[in-house]
């Protein structure tokens, strides 16, 4: 197992008001450190969901781990052919290659910290999702830049059908 150092100089703060907001009730994403910010170690965004909301669909990440910590609410969870329900103070982590997707349990709000290490450029795909919302952007679009952003999009029949 190889080691990845991290390389950057100065501590990253970022502070709730000065962050980057996108989407909109009922997914918000609050973008908190991209890839750059870390120096490679980790991205991180915080996802706000309304009763049910979808957060993504199925998809995985070929060079990255993806961390999903809720801090409030409920959230269902795909990892690989597994879903799981994870309630405030609850931990996923899904590794690099295994299917996965997010959405907050029917009748339940979701509020969840999502962190991808090592980190990807992921804040221009987030502006790309809020395009495709606004019309600005087709959904073919988003399919020319999956490597760009490590994010393969995939079917899963266990996803949807949960209900």
């Amino acid at each position: 197992m190889s080691l990845f150092v991290p390389k950057f100089d100065d501590s990253v703060v970022v502070r709730e008001a000065d962050a980057e907001v996108v989407g909109a009730d009922p997914s918000r994403i609050r973008l908190l450190a991209d890839s750059s910010a870390s120096g490679g170690a980790l991205s991180t965004v915080r996802v706000s969901l309304g009763e049910g909301a979808d957060g993504a669909v199925p998809h995985l990440h070929r060079n990255s781990a993806e961390m999903f910590y809720v801090l409030d609410g409920a959230a269902e969870l795909l990892s690989g052919d597994d879903v799981v329900t994870a309630e405030r103070g609850d931990l996923v982590i899904v590794p690099p290659g295994k299917p996965h997707a997010f959405a907050a349990v029917p009748d339940s709000t979701a509020d969840i910290l999502i962190v991808i290490t090592p980190g990807v450029e992921r804040f221009e795909y987030f502006r790309h999702i809020q395009r495709l919302r606004l019309g600005e952007a087709t959904p073919e679009s988003l399919l020319e830049v999956q490597d760009l952003y490590d994010n393969h999009f995939l079917r899963s029949e266990v996803w949807d059908t949960r209900h």
